[in-house]
């Protein structure tokens, strides 16, 4: 498939983008990172193994919790993966805007907000699998991997199926790397029309109040020794000022409550670290 040059606007978020990612990395330095060991037993109350950074955009500060974790290692998105299929499928028209319903397939599945029509929006928030793997079949192998490229997302390649890359191990990615694009995100950095950065993160809005918005994306996958690999990549605003998040964790427990651990350990620390109380 041949792609189209870029546009001028893409060109220079792509550019801006590029000198972002560099500096972003760089700044995670000894000097602007603070090792919280007192986060751990988030993790050690819930028997799971992960890793939580949290960086603060006005003074350029990571706290992290297992950082070698954090830096090094790179899992499978899984639902997280959303933002990006959202943006690219927005981006190329394959999604028209977030609120373009796909007809549900007649297949009955567990997750009874997956069985009816949805819009993109809808998809989203209730994390449809079926509307996204559809996305995907819509922007077709050559034209996402064009634009997993251009936007450097972790392992960058397509080893399996179109519609199961992110969900079966073929890509990969860190949560240092995860940190990095929903803060591009935020600022209207990635190389998509800032319409199209708005829509994903009106939908990735969940909790809004007179103490703070919390936005995020949850994702919840298998990883290759059979273990559960959950994630929640976002930001909290207080007083009009982002603070970007990732939380990253994994358990053997095939009984664990994914859904329950995973925002017990985000609100339990965002709340330890003085969040959500209005007083940042």
């Amino acid at each position: 498939m041949q792609h189209v040059p870029l546009p001028k606007i893409f060109e220079m978020k792509l550019f801006g983008w590029g000198l972002l990612i560099i500096v972003f990395i760089n700044s995670c330095s000894p000097n602007n990172v603070k090792i919280d060991n007192s986060l751990k037993h988030f993790f050690d109350e819930n028997n799971v193994r992960g890793t939580f950074a949290l960086f603060d955009n006005a003074t350029g500060q990571f706290t992290i919790y297992n950082l070698k974790r954090y830096r090094d290692s790179a899992y499978l998105p899984a639902s997280t993966f959303k933002i990006v299929n959202s943006l690219i499928g927005l981006q190329t028209g394959k999604i028209s805007g977030d609120s373009m319903v796909i007809k549900w397939d007649g297949i009955v599945r567990a997750n009874a907000d997956w069985n009816k029509d949805l819009t993109m929006y809808d998809a989203f928030r209730v994390s449809s699998v079926p509307y996204y793997q559809e996305v995907a079949r819509r922007i077709g192998r050559d034209t996402m991997q064009f634009w997993l490229d251009s936007i450097a997302y972790g392992t960058k390649k397509i080893t399996s199926r179109i519609d199961t890359f992110w969900l079966d191990n073929s890509i990969k990615i860190t949560p240092d790397e995860q940190l990095g694009l929903v803060k591009r995100l935020y600022f209207n950095q990635l190389p998509f029309f800032d319409t199209y950065e708005n829509m994903v993160k009106r939908a990735m809005l969940f909790e809004d109040n007179s103490n703070y918005k919390l936005s995020y994306k949850t994702g919840w996958g298998q990883d290759e020794k059979g273990s559960s690999l959950a994630w929640i990549v976002g930001w909290i605003e207080e007083n009009k000022h982002p603070y970007f998040f990732v939380l990253n964790f994994e358990t053997a427990d095939h009984n664990a409550d994914i859904r329950v651990i995973r925002m017990n350990i985000l609100k339990g620390i965002l709340k330890q670290l003085g969040f959500m109380e209005g007083k940042m």
